[in-house]
This record gives structure tokens, C-alpha cells and sequence, in this order.
């Protein structure tokens, strides 16, 4: 799995992948008092969270900064290769429940090295349609 220049491992879980409302619905009632109803697809703003288990999907601390590097623009669009059958998706972080990246050291260390393991916790949203 790739995210942007970033190389994730392929194990990460995509814990929220059937989460997403395919398409958006508002009812109404007339002056009438029929019903109307609109409905449209949902077009891009899918949510992805994608975190890595008891056993596995942990990056190094060289991957952790790598990332943490991706997050500091704001307004970075990147693309997101790689994750299931999904065709590559354009997507930034999703800042808006809190942190978008987290990471932890899987055994802690007081001086940890580029290869030391962490675990980690990505939200990402899409921005555009998939191609």
C-alpha cells in the first residue's frame, strides 16, 4: 500500500471500509403535505481509517516521520494505491475528529532508532471521485 511518497504495510486494516453512505438522501414534506424525497450519490468525503493490529500493521519510526512529514501541509492531496480492490484514491488527512495520524512504540524505548517498531492509526478522507 502506498500513500504518496510513503510506503504502508499491505496488513494495515481498513477498519471503516463498509462505514461509507453511498449516496446522500434529504425528505421534506410539501405544502401539500406529499413527501418528496432527493437522493443523489455520494461523490467523494468517503472516510478511511486504516490502523494496524495486535500483530501487524506497524511501521518503523523512519515510516512514522515519514508520515508525520505528509501531515504537516495542511492542504496536501495525495494518493492513496494499494488498498484492497480500490482503484488509487485521492485523499487527505481528516483532521476533523481529532488527530489524523497517531503512532506508538510497540516495545518503548528511551533512545529509539529509525527501525524501532511503532503501531499507527491513519483518517484519511477521499477529495475527489475515483478515476
Amino acid at each position: 500500500m502506498q500513500l504518496d511518497t510513503v510506503t504502508l504495510p499491505s496488513d494495515l486494516l481498513w477498519l471503516n471500509e463498509f462505514e461509507w453512505n453511498q449516496a446522500v438522501q434529504s425528505h421534506a414534506r410539501t405544502l401539500s403535505g406529499a413527501l418528496e424525497i432527493q437522493t443523489a450519490a455520494n461523490l467523494y468525503g468517503r472516510p478511511i481509517r486504516l490502523e494496524g493490529g495486535e500483530n501487524g500493521g506497524w511501521i518503523t519510526r523512519a515510516t512514522a516521520l515519514a508520515i508525520r512529514a505528509l501531515e504537516a501541509d495542511p492542504t496536501k492531496i495525495m494518493t492513496l494505491s494499494g488498498l484492497n480492490d480500490e482503484a488509487p484514491l485521492s485523499v487527505m488527512f481528516d483532521r476533523s475528529n481529532g488527530s489524523a495520524f497517531e503512532s506508538q512504540m510497540i516495545l518503548r524505548w528511551a533512545q529509539p532508532g529509525a527501525d524501532t517498531w511503532y503501531s499507527c492509526a491513519l483518517r484519511l478522507i477521499t477529495v475527489e471521485p475515483p478515476t
